[in-house]
């Protein structure tokens, strides 16, 4: 006879968190303003990304920075640099943001005046893709020099991602072992609506179609 009880704490956990992230969504809804969840492995080009993000974008909407690591301010000082406001979150040894920590970082930050927040999640493939932050929207980057199979090694991060940005694509001719079709198929396959953009944060190519893509999700989450 069992005489001891089970709990299944890893679906209690994800279930408090994901009741947390739709309230945290109602509230950012509320106040009209856009968050954006961005995951990706360390060194893909988060940063480098938002820098040339905000460059084209702050002239038409007002962007805020929310940073996250394990430890370091590097990326909100360099974020900083660009006019944005940011604001660092230290994990405090932790993998990944939830739907608590994101409105701490929230709170702290003060959002009821930006259009569009960025939250830049931990650099991590897995445990990023485990926890809904309240964000509208999920995006990744993938880097061409990690390899164009990472979808297969990765599923469910390519799956919860609404867009999926290819970047590096300015070193295809040194990586040429890189297939930017076999990438995009293995991201439909998993995840059929997921938007797929090729992009250098170095050169500026693809950002067109990036920014386009903001404009209209955060266009639509404030007039709708």
């Amino acid at each position: 006879m069992q005489d001891y009880k089970v709990i299944e704490v890893k679906r209690s956990i994800f279930e408090d968190n994901d009741a947390d992230a739709a309230r945290l969504r109602d509230e950012l809804k509320e106040q009209k303003t856009f968050l954006l969840n961005l995951m990706s492995s360390p060194g893909a080009g988060k940063t480098t990304t938002l820098r040339q993000t905000i460059s084209r974008l702050k002239d038409e909407m007002r962007i805020g920075v929310m940073e996250a690591d394990i430890d370091s301010d590097v990326d909100a000082a360099t974020i900083a640099e660009t006019g944005a406001r940011a604001i660092q979150i230290h994990t405090g040894g932790m993998c990944h943001l939830d739907a608590d920590m994101t409105r701490q970082g929230i709170h702290e930050f003060g959002t009821d005046d930006l259009d569009l927040v960025v939250l830049e999640n931990v650099g991590n493939l897995v445990c990023p893709a485990e926890f809904d932050t309240g964000s509208v929207k999920n995006a990744m980057i993938l880097s061409v020099p990690e390899g164009d199979d990472k979808p297969l090694k990765y599923p469910l991060m390519f799956s919860i991602c609404d867009v999926v940005l290819i970047n590096k694509c300015d070193t295809l001719s040194v990586f040429d072992d890189f297939s930017k079709e076999a990438v995009e198929e293995r991201i439909k396959k998993l995840n059929p609506n997921a938007q797929v953009i090729f992009v250098s944060a170095k050169t500026g190519e693809g950002f067109d179609a990036w920014c386009d893509w903001l404009r209209k999700e955060v266009a639509d989450w404030q007039n709708n």
